[in-house]
């Protein structure tokens, strides 16, 4: 029997490493779209001597330093300029730093799950991100290797709880790098508090004064990385620039830069639960099956936190932590109703803690199996079943996630590297430093890719600059492509 499941552990591994293969390959061609292209402004204009700073499309359309509307910080952006910088290509260079960190954050799920409920939760919790699919909106995720903040910052709170336990100042400043990497990441501290009180001692009172004593290194270091990103914003923009540049910071945040009709919490589960590669209804069945393990699990637990060793307390850690940041993010997210369906909003929460939460019911499970000969077989049956529901709702999920790579695609990287190449030597040819897109949307990656600066064609910077779109000019054609074409200035 060992011999058995060794085999069929790493046969399912291999396969669950195929399909991140395949997803992997299929997001490096996928289409640049505009928010990944907007991003990508800031690393080519850093490399051209014009500081960290946009093209400002959304702000102005002039070269703006440290721009509020970039929500995928330097954790992220800085180490594109850096691969850029040896001469990678553009697009597919930048794609590799989101890469290496989702390979991180399938590796430290790999981590936590292997270190709280044996070899077969790490394959289960490796596999949890692969379940998840970003791409129902306007404002999607495409893959793993999108120029954006959001799998970035779930790799490092995942990083973050792997080494909590030993080393706290170290999770807390990996919790400022995921705030620099997406600024929602923030919405995870109270997750991290509540882990921080489960592993603190004693009880009562002395219990929070630890926890109080063991946090305040960790807070520090997480606003460190955002202090020196608004130092160096001080010193690059200058005293009266840089309180512009935050109370921008404080609108954006506030707001989230979007302006749609309210939604409602309902709209946002409904949003949430189609937010996967299987029925809303089996996402939201194997969420409830997820809790009902981890419930059991610990109702059946005997005696307290504070009567634990540190290596008991380890999956009550991950358990009330990643309860307290899922909540945090979808909750948050839920109830803004000022906020559109974009599951992309909360994306750095679920990425991080659902898979957790998947590795406390495994864990549960496991616990309640060991508890069989004591408490009966009907519980120990239970737990069994529960298993293999959640694990093929799980199968499903990553199926349909490879099977959407099959999928025949309207664009891809390579068909807009061919429509762009006219437009880009003409860019070249007539040395034109800005286009206007009109509108914002997809004729903004094709100004990045054809290496002109990008702006909006309503913003009084933008008068009198040639604008590409994708539909018919109203005035001269100064050259296009199959799908787009730039305009003469009206």
């Amino acid at each position: 029997m060992r011999l058995t499941r060794t085999i069929a552990f790493w046969l399912l591994a291999a396969a669950l490493l195929a399909c991140h293969v395949i997803v992997i390959q299929h997001s490096l061609g996928a289409r640049l779209w505009e928010d990944e292209a907007f991003n990508l402004t800031v690393p080519r204009n850093l490399l051209a001597g014009l500081g960290y700073a946009s093209d400002g499309a959304l702000s102005g359309s002039t070269i703006t330093l440290f721009d509020p509307r970039i929500s995928t910080g330097p954790t992220v952006l800085l180490p594109v300029a850096a691969v850029l910088a040896f001469g990678a290509d553009p697009v597919i260079g930048a794609r590799m730093v989101p890469l290496a960190f989702w390979v991180a954050l399938i590796a430290g799920l790999a981590v936590l799950g292997r270190r709280t409920a044996g070899l077969w939760a790490a394959l289960v919790a490796a596999a949890v991100p692969l379940a998840f699919n970003g791409l129902g909106s306007v404002s999607p995720i495409q893959g793993p290797t999108d120029l954006l903040g959001e799998i970035p910052a779930a790799a490092l709170l995942v990083w973050a709880l792997v080494v909590l336990p030993r080393r706290a100042w170290l999770a807390g400043l990996l919790v400022g790098l995921a705030v620099q990497a997406k600024l929602i990441a923030l919405l995870a501290l109270p997750g991290f508090a509540v882990a921080l009180w489960v592993l603190a001692p004693g009880r009562g009172w002395q219990r929070i004064v630890q926890t109080l004593k063991r946090s305040w290194l960790p807070l520090v270091l997480v606003g460190t990385p955002t202090l020196l990103v608004e130092i160096a914003a001080l010193v690059s923009m200058g005293p009266a620039a840089f309180v512009d540049h935050l109370r921008g910071l404080a609108w954006f945040v506030r707001g989230g830069g979007q302006h749609v009709a309210p939604t409602t919490v309902l709209q946002k589960i409904e949003t949430l639960a189609g937010a996967w590669f299987v029925p809303p209804w089996v996402a939201i069945a194997t969420a409830v099956l997820c809790l009902l393990l981890i419930a059991a699990g610990l109702l059946s637990a005997r005696g307290g936190v504070e009567q634990r060793s540190d290596a008991e307390k380890q999956p009550l850690m991950l358990i009330a932590g990643s309860v307290a940041g899922a909540l945090a993010f979808v909750g948050w997210w839920s109830t803004a109703a000022h906020t559109p369906l974009w599951v992309r909003h909360p994306a750095a929460g679920v990425l991080a803690f659902f898979p957790v939460l998947v590795i406390g019911a495994v864990w549960a499970a496991r616990a309640l199996l060991e508890r069989v000969a004591v408490r009966g077989a009907v519980r120990g049956a239970s737990a069994g079943v529960l298993v293999a529901l959640l694990s093929a709702s799980l199968a499903w999920s990553v199926t349909g996630h490879v099977q959407q790579t099959t999928l025949p695609r309207s664009e891809t990287l390579a068909t807009q590297r061919v429509d762009v190449g006219p437009i880009r030597d003409w860019v070249q040819l007539t040395g034109t430093e800005w286009l206007a897109a009109n509108p914002w949307g997809a004729a903004i990656a094709p100004i990045v890719l054809s290496g002109a600066h990008v702006g909006l064609f309503d913003a009084p910077a933008m008068a009198g600059t040639p604008q590409l779109t994708g539909k018919s000019c109203d005035t001269q054609t100064l050259v296009e492509g199959s799908r787009y074409r730039v305009c003469a200035a009206p």
